[in-house]
């Protein structure tokens, strides 16, 4: 009796191995081909709303315009332009951007790493470098010619908004000196500016 209990056990323990082997997802929410539609539609969009830094600025002191950052978090904490808003590329969704951007009118200023120079600690270039394999000499001499991949935020950012519906969005075009004096930081790693003394009331 002990045996043929046994039996069953190992029988219905092997059944259910097998449903589990059997069952099937059904595919992850990821479509190449509406990536590329996508990109193909914003190209065309995105070529009228370069802006160089002049541009921006003066945008960005209009009444109702945002300053969006979408780096890390830990990157926007540590330094970000001045009044800049934020919301980590990671946690783009439909619900994170219409809580930090409600209007999908608003007109929306972005930037990234590669829009400034003077500064590979916080603001690092993300650039793809070709890897030829050490024993290619041919390969090490091409890819020594190649041209570096940007692989800059702005790219997704801009794709995304665009998917998500925001449509009035302008992307700085130019690689700015973080020393330039047009532009301000704020953050965890910019140097505090005392404020200077209020002017003595008028006696």
């Amino acid at each position: 009796m002990k045996s043929r209990i046994i039996a069953i056990a190992v029988m219905l323990l092997a059944a259910n191995v097998g449903l589990a082997q059997d069952t099937k997802y059904p595919k992850a929410r990821v479509s190449f081909d509406d990536f590329k539609g996508l990109v193909a539609e914003v190209e065309t969009h995105r070529a009228s709303r370069l802006i160089d830094l002049n541009t921006f600025l003066k945008m960005s002191e209009e009444e109702g315009v945002m300053i969006l950052d979408s780096r890390s978090d830990f990157r926007f904490d540590r330094i970000h332009l001045k009044g800049a808003s934020h919301l980590a590329f990671t946690d783009f969704t439909q619900d994170n951007l219409t809580k930090v951007i409600p209007n999908p009118e608003t007109k929306i200023l972005i930037y990234c790493n590669n829009n400034f120079d003077g500064d590979q600690t916080d603001f690092a270039s993300k650039v793809a470098v070709p890897r030829p394999k050490p024993a290619n000499a041919v390969a090490t001499q091409f890819a020594a010619q190649a041209k570096p991949l940007m692989m800059a935020l702005n790219i997704p950012t801009y794709v995304n908004l665009y998917g998500y519906g925001y449509r009035n969005v302008y992307e700085l075009h130019e690689l700015v000196g973080v020393s330039d004096p047009r532009i301000t930081f704020e953050g965890t790693v910019v140097e505090q500016k005392p404020t200077p003394p209020a002017p003595p009331a008028a006696k």
